[in-house]
């Protein structure tokens, strides 16, 4: 099922230093400052490693979220986490054309399969986009999360993103 991409919305690798600063930032005002899942930075070691992708995605030329993703191993397995959409961002289609390019970026490089870490209000929209429950509820930097899989080898994941 393939989706018209929303008019001005586009995802993007952030390989440059504005992107990456924006990347950043984003992940920063979301999970410091509003959600408080983190006292400082969200930052850890995986942002560190050259194999990250990390994902900036803007809306008319205006950054407003972001996500990473990297490989778990070496038979397929990647991880996407860090999905971030700032607040006045939020119900202008930047989540799931997010989402859609940390997929079909894992698949280009090889991916089988894709975990992620969601929080319990966000599986709905998860399942919408093809995403599956492969776990029970857990505790994840002190908030519920559900653990979802999307497979990467599915014929569906030709969307342009």
């Amino acid at each position: 099922m393939a989706e018209k991409p929303l008019s001005g919305v586009v995802s993007r690798v952030a390989d440059d230093a504005w992107a990456v600063a924006e990347h950043h930032r984003i992940r920063h005002e979301v999970f410091v400052g509003e959600q408080r899942l983190f006292a400082r930075s969200d930052r850890d070691l995986h942002d560190e490693q050259p194999t990250t992708v990390k994902v900036l995605g803007l809306r008319d030329g205006i950054a407003g979220g972001a996500v990473r993703l990297y490989p778990l191993d070496r038979h397929g397995r990647w991880q996407g986490d860090r999905l971030a959409v700032l607040a006045g961002a939020r119900g202008h289609g930047l989540g799931g054309p997010l989402v859609r390019f940390a997929v079909a970026t894992a698949a280009s490089r090889g991916g089988r399969l894709m975990t992620a870490h969601i929080q319990p209000p966000n599986v709905p929209f998860f399942e919408r986009l093809g995403w599956r429950v492969y776990g029970d509820e857990e505790v994840y930097v002190g908030v519920p999360h559900v653990p979802m899989a999307i497979d990467l080898t599915a014929s569906a994941l030709t969307i342009t993103c």
